[in-house]
């Protein structure tokens, strides 16, 4: 009988390529060019990649005998995951490989930062010796703010601790019980995180929510000397506000090792006393490259063995009831919903099920949630496989109910994340024979809003001339309204006004509606 073949199409670790060889015919493409690459791929049932392949839906169409896409790292944004699926074909990365030297290049850029070590090896090395020139700041006793709190950013707080740093965090997904059991203290917010701490520290993934959440704004806030460290995603510091930081001596020092745009050459950071860079390093061991090289060999062979993938990223759709599908992409904007209107810690999330479709297996729809729950947050890609264990590691505790009782809807999804202090519900539906989708209650109050890619929604006292007031504001600012829905308990009392609009509302539009209409809660959502 014929052996598998597996292509690796750029280069992994010798000890992986040696592990498959065992069991399988492996075929080294690292040098093929494109025509090459194009006639020889329908012949794999296995291809083994990294950043620079792209496999399109195209070369994945002519692949007719793959069976796995094998991702030697982390991100698969080079992989399209919906045609892979559609043809059955398991994409699997290797989620764990890096993280140890991701935590550890954090620390190393902190300590040349904290100590000079750049400059004084390039003084000394110039035939100088400038021992005043060259002193340092120390560890010990300060407080370290980690800014997302997920694997990678819990490793470089029990590292830290070990230097007798205190360690504060900021991420609403991480659970009240696992800061307890980590001695992490959680900041509520951003304002009260950006004050307190003398090191801060990035380790969030690169979204809309997070480009430039450092700016000049946040630096003003900071204490003075504080030193800044991004080794996660560039653009989540703002590079010209951290230089002028710097340069006024409210930044004692910083490190980089990620850039908005990369490759980078010429940013604004390179050349600046106190700034210590790298060209994104953070990866780049010996040790991680040996981890992803063998991790993706083993997906690998489990696939081709037809034995469970464990880090499978996309999901077997033929194995989800017809019943079920249609809801996924309802469940998974509902946990959107929540990822923009839960404020502060999240300890807890429950999906109650209602109506017929509780009757069908329904798990896939609370991963369904978390995945949109915790895609703007997590540092690594989200998949309906690895949502549930980003919710365990977060110490985030998950509840499914199920009733066969909807009074209202044939069948109804209900959402409800928070801590014990604080929780907030959302609940959505399919409605008529092409299975639209309805957001019907947020925050407690009934409604009927059609999702859209930007929304808004504001809370108030219900008197007269209100919607009025939020249209002129949002029309003087050339903001058309798409459609517009109001909820409310009783006559008089709390409102809710949920708005589509064709653009997201700016800071200083909300402000303003705050401000002149007398809301009390506003909110722009795009998801």
């Amino acid at each position: 009988m014929a052996k598998d073949k597996v292509l690796i199409k750029e280069k992994i670790a010798e000890t992986g390529v040696k592990k498959l060889e065992k069991d399988f015919e492996v075929v080294n493409g690292v040098d093929w060019d494109d025509a090459t690459f194009l006639k020889e791929l329908p012949k794999f049932e296995a291809i083994i990649i990294r950043s620079a392949t792209k496999m399109t839906s195209d070369l994945i169409e002519k692949a007719k005998n793959l069976k796995i896409i094998g991702r030697a790292g982390i991100g698969v944004d080079n992989v399209d995951l919906d045609a892979a699926t559609k043809r059955g074909i398991i994409v699997a990365n290797a989620p764990q490989s890096n993280i140890i030297s991701a935590a550890e290049h954090s620390l190393a850029l902190l300590m040349a930062a904290a100590r000079q070590i750049p400059k004084a090896n390039e003084s000394l090395s110039a035939g100088k010796w400038e021992r005043s020139k060259f002193q340092g700041i120390e560890l010990y006793g300060k407080t370290l703010g980690v800014l997302g709190y997920g694997k990678i950013g819990s490793l470089v707080a029990q590292r830290a601790q070990a230097f007798g740093m205190k360690v504060i965090a900021y991420d609403p997904y991480i659970s009240g019980e696992k800061a307890k059991k980590e001695n992490v203290e959680v900041a509520k917010t951003l304002d009260d995180f950006l004050k307190v701490v003398d090191i801060i520290t990035t380790h969030l993934p690169k979204t809309k929510e997070t480009l430039g959440m450092i700016g000049a704004k946040e630096i003003k806030k900071m204490k003075d000397g504080v030193i800044i460290i991004n080794a996660a995603r560039g653009g989540i510091i703002n590079e010209e506000a951290l230089v002028d930081g710097v340069n006024s001596g409210k930044v004692a020092a910083a490190g980089l090792d990620v850039y908005e745009k990369e490759p980078c050459t010429d940013s604004p950071a390179f050349g600046v006393d106190n700034i210590v860079v790298t060209p994104h390093l953070g990866a780049s061991t010996t040790e991680a490259q040996d981890k992803a090289g063998i991790t993706i060999a083993e997906q690998v062979e489990l696939a081709l063995k037809g034995e469970f993938v464990q880090y499978a990223v996309n999901i077997d759709v033929a194995k989800i009831e017809d019943a079920v599908k249609p809801f996924m992409p309802l469940a998974e904007r509902l946990g959107k919903l929540l990822y923009h209107l839960v404020e502060g810690q999240i300890d807890s999330v429950t999906v109650k099920v209602a109506g017929e479709l509780a009757d069908s297996d329904t798990d896939i729809l609370t991963v369904a949630v978390l995945k949109g729950l915790f895609e703007p947050v997590a540092h690594e890609p989200v998949t309906y496989v690895n949502a549930p264990l980003i919710a365990k590691e977060r110490g985030i505790e998950t509840q499914v109910v199920k009733t066969e009782k909807s009074t209202d809807y044939l069948n109804l999804i209900s959402v409800t994340a928070g801590s014990n202090s604080k929780k907030i519900t959302v609940a959505g539906t399919l409605v008529g024979p092409k299975n639209q989708e309805r957001f019907v209650n947020i925050y407690d109050f009934d409604i009927d809003m059609v999702p859209s890619k930007h929304m808004a929604f504001f809370r108030y006292k219900d008197v007269p001339g209100m919607i009025g007031k939020v249209g002129t504001i949002l029309g003087e600012n050339k903001t058309n309204i798409a459609n517009m829905q109001v909820g409310r308990k009783k006559l008089g009392g709390e409102a809710l006004m949920g708005i589509n609009v064709d653009a997201e509302l700016s800071k200083e539009i909300l402000e303003r509606i705050k401000t002149e209409a007398g809301i009390a809660d506003a909110t722009s959502i795009t998801i």
